[in-house]
């Protein structure tokens, strides 16, 4: 009989755990938390009932109030102790998650690591929403940013700057300098535009509000957010009547002839 168990290696797996709802994690990493000796998880990001799908004997190390240095130290020692671990990041590792240095000093350290994408914030607001954020006609591209803050935005990355295209924006960690990030957008974006503010998406006390621009802060002042608020503005949010040419009876490609 064939065995249930997934092969894994000595390594560090970098597993993006998508915006907070278990249901949400790919595949490969509902695979890997299964079989991995070690866990490592961002405790004030990632939610506990992630947790119950790792094996009950699996060391579980909490990450919130530890260093850099402190994580890659743990993570090094455990797998020359021929252990698997998992590094557990919320959303996707791509995006805003510190794993850069982290997967530099491994490779350094000549440790294997490997990299499993989760589902971003904003493709999970847009779910919930039920918008697509590249409606033809109206909006094509999409931004992912954030304004800066104790870290620093590149000039060239400016949001105002980002804002003249009117693509849909997904703002992150910004939550704390909501009134600068309103004053820049509304620099090119119409005061009506609506605004998804969106509070700990896929977690059981999850909110969503579309409101203006123009109120954008007041909202989130109102509520108290202050982190894991995620801000979608994008004419996508209206009301809209766009079509895609790729379904489109007179569109022909190399799947379908043309229906003239």
């Amino acid at each position: 009989m064939k065995s249930n168990l997934y092969s894994v290696e000595s390594a560090v797996y970098i597993v993006g755990a998508g915006p907070g709802d278990p249901d949400l994690l790919t595949v490969k990493a509902q695979k890997l938390l299964a079989v991995a000796d070690v866990i490592l998880f961002a405790d004030s990001l990632v939610p506990e009932q992630i947790l119950h799908l790792c094996r009950q004997d699996a060391e579980i190390i909490r990450t919130a109030s530890k260093t850099l240095e402190e994580i890659l130290a743990l993570m090094i020692k455990r797998v020359r102790s021929h252990k698997s671990v998992v590094r557990l990041h919320s959303g996707d590792p791509s995006l805003y998650s510190a794993v850069h240095e982290q997967m530099q000093l491994l490779a350094e350290a000549n440790i294997p690591f490997e990299v499993v994408p989760g589902i971003s914030a904003f493709q999970a607001a847009a779910a919930k929403l039920k918008i697509e954020l590249t409606v033809p006609g109206l909006v094509q591209t999409i931004i992912l940013t954030r304004i800066s803050g104790r870290t620093e935005v590149p000039q060239s990355e400016e949001l105002a700057s980002l804002a003249a295209h009117q693509a849909s924006l997904c703002l992150y960690l910004s939550a704390r300098h909501i009134e600068k990030a309103q004053a820049k957008l509304l620099e090119h974006y119409s005061p009506e535009t609506p605004v998804a503010i969106c509070f700990r998406i896929g977690w059981p006390d999850e909110k969503i509000m579309v409101v203006p621009l123009n109120q954008m802060a007041n909202y989130t002042h109102q509520e108290n957010l202050i982190r894991t608020t995620l801000y979608l503005i994008s004419p996508a949010l209206k009301p809209t009547t766009g079509r895609s040419r790729l379904y489109h009876p007179e569109h022909n490609h190399l799947f379908r002839s043309s229906h003239r």
